[in-house]
């Protein structure tokens, strides 16, 4: 049932048969009513003996809501006197407070101008505060100044040096602190304070170092000797090395302000070298001599100062970096472990003397830039002494090296350049060469599965060169212009072999050809094999990197190249295989041809009237197929020799594919055969043709689908071949009522039958010669 409130939207209700229209614009009791009449009575004329109990619950509820009304219209006046009192007092209390905010306001500002002399007073004595503060302040920094100054000099007039060096240690830390304020005085004063005792200092503990250093016969500069160089004799050895450890740690604490004082000399900054802290001061001292050495020895007019020789002082170089590693480890790393510094001596022995080496090829460099000889050289000679100074000495590839002076601009463009020239030089040597078609392992079966001519492992092995010349630039940008350079020769070889094949097309199954066809599938395999390379990865990852900044490639293979999908040699290995393939093609069709040529004789053989199995004493090869068969047997002999394993294979896969199609099409569809045709067909197939492939598989007659089928229908004993075409008759007549029969399929199948279609067989029923006489 329905509530009142559910039907306020109703334009009408039906009582009885009558109907009472609501009015939307007033209250309408009518409708009220009536909708209540038809709620509580409706059409049951028997319910009206409910309504004196309905009478007196209407009563009921009108008495409830007369009190309500009584009780609403009592309260209302007493809240509205309520509110209106509340009102009134908060008027009031606002009232006062305006007076209270304007006698205060008045009271403030009178008294601000009272204030104000006063103010203005002690603004000025708070000013005069502030500047004597300031005052006292700078004052005690110069105090503070003069006595660590006062307290070196006590320490050094009692000898005390390795006091006097932790004070000057102090000093420059104060330096540094005071490096904001705009005092530029007492900076200076600081600076110059600090100056004049590091100097001081320096020049005492140097002179005593350089001393011990000379007892220990420092430096090692003559031939490796045994493991007691740089010992001095066994008596006064303990004090030697004492003395060296003492001096060696305050020296260490002098390190501060020589830094402060001293700019380490830097390298211009178009060779972008990695940030590195300067030399240790001790280190420095050790050095010293060396680095007198290296600069008499190359810069100036000496006679080992030549430009087309820069073996020598890389050569150098490297004989002091072996000569001192072993005391530098074994006496000098032990003190920089004991006085807390993360500094390996080793490394920052070898960081300077490579720092010699940089300023030297940075001035040489430009000199020679432009002699294709000289400059090779050098960059020969670089890297060479950049690898042994990886791999034998362990240098960092954090630190500056000489790959960061070939990285500049100029000289890298230099670089890629000659690289260029010499490797199209040696390309041109290694095509022109009398071996460059022959393999290097040609008498050896087990190296030689790839059959890989000489020229292909030469370019190979260039590739691989330059790989290992480039693979320590220091930055991805560097090493992907070298990537393209690789891909650039690839692309380049692979034209040269392009154009030597053009010229052996006629012979396409001749020696070269066969080399040829090697030498791209071994290219194709090897970037392959180093597409999943880690530096190779790590260049696709850089190359990705390139892409998305420069939107030069579209989301699909920013895509390919994000997962992995492709590699930085896809497009050469995609040309390459493209060569390949037509280049295989090519010999199949030829040998093709030839297996046709061949067949001629073997097409016209008289299928029809051939002797039964049974009229034979034993089978034979047909004549006619002798020279078919000799050919692919000659032809599959030659290749196997020539082509690589992989090569091989498919080719006699092609070739099988069209020889079975030739003969299927060609001989079988195009005859019809007797029992003993048939036969001699099978025979033939199976017991020639087929063993042909067996060296190469293991089930040759796979890959020869439609004749093996063919066989198989032609070959039937009668009553199963009529039984077939029965099958197939039926199945072809109720096509149109039961698509999708299955029973022919199933009758092929359990024949051996797969690939022929069911119209196929059918002919092939029909080529049979002899069928009985059915009588139909």
């Amino acid at each position: 049932m329905k509530s009142v409130a559910e039907n306020e939207d109703m334009a009408t209700v039906a009582v009885g048969k009558k109907e009472v229209t609501r009015d939307l614009d007033h209250c309408d009791i009518p409708y009220y009513v009536s909708e209540f009449v038809e709620r509580e009575v409706g059409n049951d004329y028997d319910s009206l003996r409910k309504l004196d109990n309905l009478i007196d619950k209407l009563s009921e509820n009108k008495k409830q809501l007369e009190e309500q009304v009584l009780t609403v219209s009592s309260e209302v006046p007493k809240r509205i006197q309520n509110a209106l009192k509340n009102a009134e007092d908060s008027k009031e209390s606002l009232s006062r407070l305006l007076e209270e905010e304007t006698l205060l306001s008045e009271s403030i500002n009178s008294h601000l101008e009272k204030a104000q002399p006063w103010m203005e007073e002690l603004h000025v004595l708070i000013s005069q505060v502030e500047e004597i503060e300031r005052h006292l302040a700078y004052l005690k920094w110069i105090s503070r100044i003069e006595e660590l100054s006062d307290s070196i000099q006590q320490y050094l007039m009692t000898n005390n040096v390795p006091e006097a060096a932790s004070t000057l240690a102090f000093m420059a830390e104060l330096d540094i602190k005071l490096q904001e304020s705009s005092c530029s005085h007492l900076l200076a004063f600081m600076r110059s304070t600090v100056k004049f005792w590091h100097k001081i200092l320096k020049d005492k503990l140097s002179s005593d170092f350089e001393e011990v250093l000379t007892q220990l016969s420092w430096p090692f500069v003559g031939a490796p000797q045994s493991q007691a160089f740089g010992l001095p004799a066994p008596a006064s050895a303990p004090d030697v090395y004492n003395n060296l450890e003492v001096l060696f740690c305050q020296l260490l604490k002098l390190q501060t302000s020589d830094e402060l004082l001293t700019k380490p000399k830097q390298l211009p900054e178009k060779y972008s070298l990695p940030p590195s802290p300067p030399i240790i001061l001790p280190i420095q001292i050790m050095l010293n001599p060396l680095q007198k050495r290296f600069k008499y020895h190359f810069t100036g007019n000496k006679q080992t100062n030549v430009l087309n020789k820069p073996e020598w002082y890389l050569t150098q170089v490297l004989m002091w970096i072996g000569n001192h590693a072993k005391f530098l480890d074994d006496k000098i790393q032990p003190i920089l472990d004991k006085a807390g510094s993360s500094v390996n001596a080793g490394l920052e022995f070898s960081r300077a003397l490579v720092m010699l080496i940089l300023e030297k090829l940075a001035a040489d460099i430009p000199c020679l830039l432009y002699d294709d000889t000289l400059f090779c050289h050098l960059v020969d000679e670089v890297l060479l002494f950049e690898r042994e100074l990886y791999s034998v000495h362990g240098y960092l590839s954090s630190l500056p090296s000489c790959m960061h002076i070939l990285s500049e601009e100029s000289c890298f463009q230099r670089w890629l350049t000659v690289e260029k020239k010499f490797a199209l030089q040696k390309m041109d040597s290694m095509l022109s060469s009398e071996a460059a078609w022959v393999s290097q392992y040609k008498d050896i079966t087990d190296v030689d599965e790839m059959k890989v001519p000489d020229c292909a492992e030469t370019f190979m092995t260039l590739l691989l060169v330059i790989t290992d010349r480039y693979k320590n630039l220091p930055t991805a940008s560097r090493k992907l212009q070298f990537l393209g350079l690789q891909k650039e020769l690839v692309d380049d070889f692979r034209i040269r072999l392009t154009q030597v094949m053009k010229e052996e097309t006629r012979a396409s199954l001749g020696f070269r050809y066969c080399a040829i066809l090697n030498a791209v599938n071994y290219i194709a395999t090897v970037l392959a094999d180093w597409a999943d390379n880690v530096f190779f990865l790590q260049l696709q990852q850089a190359e990705l990197e390139v892409h998305v900044e420069s939107s030069a490639v579209s989301k699909l293979q920013l895509g390919q190249l994000a997962s992995m999908e492709s590699s930085v040699f896809d497009e050469m290995i995609n040309l390459l295989e493209r060569l390949k393939h037509d280049m295989l093609t090519r010999q199949v069709e030829h040998v093709f041809r030839e297996v046709k040529d061949a067949a001629k004789l073997y097409k016209k053989e008289r299928w029809l009237s051939l002797p039964s199995q049974a009229e034979q004493a034993v089978m034979s090869l047909s004549s006619t197929a002798c020279p078919m068969l000799l050919t692919l047997r000659d032809r599959l002999l030659q290749l196997e020799q020539q082509l690589c394993h992989s090569l091989f294979k498919i080719f006699w896969q092609m070739l099988a594919e069209k020889v079975d199609i030739y003969i299927y099409q060609e001989i079988i569809m195009a005859n019809h055969f007797n029992e003993g045709g048939a036969a001699q067909l099978q025979f033939d197939m199976s017991r020639n043709l087929f063993p042909l492939f067996s060296h190469y598989c293991k089930r040759p007659e796979n890959y020869f689908k439609h004749i093996k089928e063919a066989c198989i229908i032609l070959n039937l004993n009668v009553g199963s071949a009529l039984l077939l075409k029965d099958v197939l008759q039926s199945a072809t007549d109720n096509e149109t009522f039961k698509p999708n029969q299955p029973s022919a399929t199933a009758a092929l199948n359990e024949l051996g039958v797969y690939k022929l279609a069911q119209q196929d067989v059918e002919i092939l029923l029909n080529l049979r010669a002899s069928w009985p006489n059915t009588g139909k």
